[in-house]
């Protein structure tokens, strides 16, 4: 009889890699009060039969951090547990097959560059002589990561278990979780069933890592886990003479990647259109389970595979394995805890990168438990991005049979999802489509992102370089510069805070001064302890005990989550009141025009200055007026009524003057042309406020709020780094984010964002820049140079604003 205990600190559920790596990692932490629970045996799921690639490069600085993590934990985890983990640092080689795949593996070269990865570009006839077995015929560059490698992924789960055991964790094997015990907001404790007999174990701590079971299980407590399981196909051939020990291959063109092990071959594939599985559920009695084979659905990977490795034609097939692994809607895992339940945390999703990324995964979750704050920015992967709605078995369904296929397609830049579309929509979607509008999603919600002509097709046409949509783009950029335009907003999350301490309580929360008179906009972050920016936000006070709060959509889970977190015994209600208003966005020199022209109200300078809200009357209607600008010029944001959102943009439209409506694209190249942080990319919660250049909104004279004193002590110390914007003098060239900011001949660090500044004339982006001891002045005398997959272009860098760097068009 299992023997399992009354209580315990985390009570882990999953015994997985991932679940086991938090039980090593929260034991290696100190706490010796673990138990982990597995429904059958350890990596009975989707570990055993996980291909156990390990990559130490991802798409930012922090991902490869952890990447990296779990390659350095498996090379020494043998050593201490004495369970060999079959790590071998064979490296990696990653080949192009087209000039824009080409394009994209360079650019992942200068990432690696800048996060310190060791990596090499190398030709068709280099990759030939590393892998004399490979058709390179039509090979057009490749790029080459000698530490990457491969494992045996059970054993790695089973040296972590071991290790975990070692430090006093208990890992127990046939016990099920039923459920998970909660009251006034927080775990208690779970439910377990152990050879037929039930049982309760107290906890303060609940880990959900129960990869493709993860999603049910969350849901019977109410937590949002958007998960679903697809199948992954592998072929493993008859071991082959003289094979020899290879590199891991990936041909991402080909939806296929290799690896050579005890003289065998295998080869696995991420192709284009998946297969959903377990929509009835996940049978009682599954355990180190196959699924039914499906040679016709793999047919197309094998012959690309035989013509690119002819030694697939000859070699006897001795595995075609089919087996289930859990994805996202956006190919990224969730770590953290779950906004829903307090002291219920999450590590699943993995996407077929859970080897790779369990390691790292389990420490930095393991940190955020124990020290109460993660240990570096993990927003990619928060579990807080993930929207109430996605847990919809039918949307995961569809959207995961496009997810696992989009791992080995290409990684172009502003690569819309084709499945399970038009979820949230505004009262002026199909206004906006009825008029060209070419529509992206985030969050859920379809937002216009370019507006195409007439005649147009109207979708994108993906490149590296400009696309089809660049000319669209620019017409839009001038009009805001020089007339007017509409922008459809409505995905901005909005949040009621209201009762008698409402004040009080966001004064407590927000770094600049919320004590204003109704009206009043304040432009404000809500800080860590650190100093670092958690949300970046505006706050309008509409009466004494009432305030909205403007958003990111995309950060709007993660926006609640932390003023609840943070209500105390303040009388206050937090309200999510995002689908009840429509923001219509009027920007541009002659917006003023635009709104005198369908309404009463007096909108000069002095009736409704810069950073004002009011009520007005429009058309035949009423909306709430806020003149601020996320663009740079003289405009306002419309908040108007779902109902009436219809009738103010025809009122606007009917005017007649000139006003163009305009994409998502814009606001973001007006924005960087202005030098507008951009949360998640320019600023995050380890970047400091003052090094992110916004000390203009911190009031520390209005008394004690989050991050106070780390922001006293970072003025008395001087800052570290500065934000530092920088253009392109080439017009050619494109930014987006990562490539390598380079000053005076040596890389220093990644551009945060970027896009086309089409009033500026050339490409631009933001970045930090390292300025210990040194003045405002030294950082500019530097000489700067922006890499751009592997070619080098010299840039301006400039620490106040590139475009009206005095603000005058905002307020004019």
């Amino acid at each position: 009889m299992v023997e399992v205990p009354k209580s315990a600190r985390a009570v882990i559920i999953g015994g997985g890699v991932s679940g086991c790596s938090v039980a090593y990692h929260l034991a290696k932490a100190g706490w010796t009060d673990i138990v982990l629970l597995e429904r059958k045996r350890l990596t009975s799921g989707t570990t055993w039969h996980a291909a156990g690639l390990i990559g130490q490069l991802r798409g930012s600085v922090n991902m490869t951090r952890l990447a990296k993590y779990s390659a350095d934990l498996y090379v020494n985890l043998e050593a201490e547990t004495g369970i060999s983990t079959g790590m071998r640092q064979v490296g990696s080689i990653s080949v192009a097959l087209t000039a824009a795949r080409h394009e994209e593996l360079l650019r992942q070269a200068t990432t690696a560059r800048i996060f310190g990865v060791e990596v090499a570009e190398i030709s068709p006839a280099e990759v030939k002589a590393m892998y004399p077995h490979l058709n390179v015929s039509d090979v057009v560059g490749a790029v080459h990561l000698p530490l990457d490698g491969q494992c045996d992924p059970a054993n790695i789960a089973m040296a972590l278990a071991k290790g975990a055991r070692m430090r006093g964790a208990k890992v127990l094997e046939g016990v099920k979780v039923t459920g998970v015990r909660q009251a006034s907001g927080r775990v208690t404790g779970v439910d377990y069933v152990v050879e037929g007999e039930a049982g309760h174990i107290a906890a303060d701590v609940v880990i959900n890592c129960g990869g493709m079971w993860g999603r049910d299980l969350a849901e019977a407590s109410g937590v949002t886990l958007p998960l679903h399981a697809c199948e992954h196909f592998y072929l493993i051939t008859e071991p082959i003479a003289g094979l020899g020990h290879l590199p891991v291959l990936r041909v991402p063109d080909e939806c296929a990647y290799y690896k050579s092990d005890a003289g065998k071959m295998m080869i696995g594939a991420f192709e284009p259109k998946a297969k959903p599985w377990g929509m009835q559920g996940i049978r009682e009695d599954f355990e180190f389970d196959t699924l039914p084979e499906d040679w016709d659905h793999f047919q197309p990977i094998l012959e690309a595979a035989m013509e690119r490795m002819p030694l697939f034609q000859a070699a006897g097939i001795h595995t075609f394995f089919n087996g289930p692994e859990s994805f996202t809607p956006d190919d990224r895992y969730y770590l953290g805890e779950a906004p829903e339940l307090g002291g219920y945390w999450v590590a699943a999703g993995y996407n077929s990168v859970g080897i790779a990324g369990s390691g790292g995964a389990g420490m930095a979750l393991a940190h955020w438990i124990t020290e109460g704050e993660a240990p570096f920015d993990l927003w990619e992967v928060d579990i807080r991005r993930a929207q109430p709605f996605q847990r919809n078995r039918s949307y995961l369904k569809e959207r995961v049979s496009e997810t696992l296929g989009l791992l080995y397609a290409d990684h172009f830049p502003y690569r819309q999802m084709a499945t399970s579309r038009g979820v949230r929509r505004s009262p002026l979607h199909e206004a906006l489509a009825a008029r060209g509008a070419v529509f992206g999603e985030v969050a859920g919600w379809e937002r216009a992102n370019w507006f195409a002509t007439e005649g147009q097709a109207r979708e994108y046409a993906y490149s590296w370089g400009r696309q089809n949509w660049f000319e669209n783009a620019a017409a839009e950029h001038k009009a805001v510069r020089e007339g007017v335009g509409l922008f459809d907003m409505t995905s901005f999350g909005k949040i009621r805070v209201e009762g008698r301490d409402a004040c009080a309580f966001l004064q407590r929360l927000c770094a600049n001064d919320v004590a204003v008179d109704a009206g009043r906009i304040v432009y404000t972050q809500m800080l860590n302890a650190r100093g670092g920016i958690e949300s970046d936000l505006t706050v309008t006070r509409l009466s004494e005990t009432a305030y909205l709060l403007v958003v990111p959509g995309a950060t709007l889970q993660r926006d609640l989550s932390w003023l609840r977190r943070h209500l105390s015994d303040e009388f206050v209600v937090i309200t999510d009141v995002t689908a009840g208003e429509a923001v219509l966005c009027v920007m541009g020199p002659k917006s003023r025009d635009l709104l005198a022209a369908v309404s009463p109200a007096d909108f000069s300078n002095a009736a409704h200055p810069f950073g004002t809200a009011r009520e007005i009357e429009i058309g035949m209607g009423l909306a709430r007026a806020h003149r601020v600008t996320y663009v740079g010029e003289l405009g306002w944001e419309l908040y108007v009524s779902t109902d009436q959102a219809a009738h103010v943009f025809e009122a606007l439209e009917g005017a007649d003057l000139g006003m163009k409506l305009c994409g998502l694209h814009v606001l973001d190249s007006c924005r960087i042309e202005k030098g507008y942080r951009h949360f998640g990319h320019d600023i995050t919660d380890e970047d400091h406020v003052l090094e992110a250049g916004l000390g203009f909104a911190v009031k520390t004279a209005k008394g004690e709020f989050i991050g106070r004193e780390a922001v006293l002590r970072k003025r008395e110390a001087g800052l570290a780094r500065r934000m530092v914007q920088f253009k392109l003098r080439d017009p050619v060239p494109m930014l987006y984010h990562n490539e390598a900011i380079v000053r005076d001949g040596q890389i220093i660090g990644p551009i945060t964002s970027g896009n086309y500044g089409h009033h500026l004339g050339g490409a631009v982006g933001l970045g930090y820049v390292a300025c210990v001891g040194e003045s405002a002045e030294a950082v500019l005398a530097s000489s700067y140079e922006i890499e751009v997959a592997g070619r080098r272009f010299a840039a301006d860098a400039s620490l106040v604003p590139m475009y009206d760097p005095k603000s005058e068009r905002v307020r004019m």
